[in-house]
């Protein structure tokens, strides 16, 4: 397995960016004064107001901070046309978590942490350019005729259009119709297998669109997604799935996520879900599959043949060789797994996935 136990679920979550989804250390920056500061890898400056009483303050100073002391630029800037700014309540500094009850040991947590990233910045940049490194990537990305369907869809056109495996009205509408993600994730409930399959490569694909423009609904739809998992009463059967197609569908933007969607096989029910989101990430870019072959390897030989058929996958993709072994003894096993792709269940035997993967090694 990949991770051996699940971390305790409860009401305290690590804090991540609000544009990237990357985990946060703690802000360290002027940490004698009131407002701490912080950066992420995406460029965004974060600062936190221990209080949350003091976020105009907090603005002024996460501004210069990232006009790197030029506060003569930094009061020119215009919000939104200039600049992004997001919040993040309930931060506690003393133990560098979000307490979503707003109470901890007996302690009230009033902390905001505030976030902002300049426009034009080389993560927004990179959103922009949709450099996902498949073909299919690219070609799903655009818009048809390079318009935008200026008519909103219901979430009874937007069903149908899952149904029917009818992905391009979608796209078209994604970037002006700001409800689409939220009726895609509806369909993430569905009890039918294939229609979760279908919803969660929509919302890849649909989650590019929108990325181009703005990460930040992406990034903020993608936090949703990785809490749901965590709370099984709120937890979409397709949740996983659609992590690893938005990943797929834009991995120069989100494949920073790949070792915190691992992390989630630590429950071991949910470990044929995470094997098949990193698989369909590894159809697009296997080079941001990072995975140990001492991890992977005895995967070959589990009991349930579904994630036996994934580990056999992704060797081939890592073109593992140190997995030929484990291979060749399965090259003629009859045993049936189902894999989805564009938009169709396959029934596969392992011997052949097997010769699939020597043939990639």
């Amino acid at each position: 397995m990949l991770e051996s136990k699940f971390q305790e679920r409860n009401i305290v979550d690590k804090p991540t960016c609000p544009f990237c989804a990357r985990l946060l250390e703690e802000p360290s920056e002027n940490r004698s004064r009131e407002m701490p500061m912080g950066s992420c890898a995406c460029g965004a400056v974060y600062i936190c107001d221990v209080t949350g009483h003091n976020l105009g303050s907090a603005l002024v100073d996460a501004l210069v901070r990232a006009c790197n002391g030029d506060s003569d630029k930094a009061w020119n800037l215009l919000p939104e046309e200039d600049y992004l700014e997001r919040q993040v309540k309930d931060y506690d500094l003393e133990t560098h978590r979000i307490v979503h009850g707003g109470v901890y040991r007996g302690r009230r947590i009033g902390g905001t942490l505030l976030f902002i990233l300049l426009k034009g910045g080389p993560f927004e940049n990179k959103m922009k350019t949709g450099t996902a490194g498949a073909q299919d990537t690219k070609r799903v990305s655009r818009l048809p005729d390079g318009k935008a369907e200026a008519r909103p869809l219901s979430k009874e056109e937007v069903e149908a259009l899952v149904t029917s495996y009818d992905l391009e009205p979608l796209l078209a509408a994604a970037e002006g119709d700001k409800r689409i993600p939220r009726n895609l994730k509806r369909l993430l409930y569905s009890p039918d297998e294939l229609l979760r399959r279908r919803a969660a490569e929509a919302l890849g694909r649909v989650s590019a669109v929108i990325s181009a423009k703005d990460p930040g609904p992406v990034s903020r739809l993608l936090q949703e997604i990785f809490s749901s998992v965590t709370d099984t009463a709120a937890s979409p059967w397709g949740a996983i799935d659609a992590i690893g197609e938005i990943i797929r569908f834009q991995p120069d933007a989100w494949s920073s996520l790949i070792p915190r969607l691992a992390q989630l096989s630590r429950d071991r029910s949910l470990l044929e879900d995470v094997l098949k989101a990193l698989v369909s990430i590894g159809h697009a870019r296997p080079d941001v599959l990072h995975m140990s072959p001492n991890r992977l390897i005895p995967l070959l030989e589990h009991p349930d043949p579904r994630i036996r058929g994934c580990a056999v996958i992704l060797a081939g993709q890592l073109k593992l060789k140190e997995a030929k072994a484990d291979l060749e003894r399965l090259r003629d096993s009859p045993e049936e797994i189902t894999i989805y792709q564009d938009g169709t269940n396959h029934k596969k035997t392992l011997g052949r996935l097997a010769a699939e993967a020597l043939a990639e090694i």
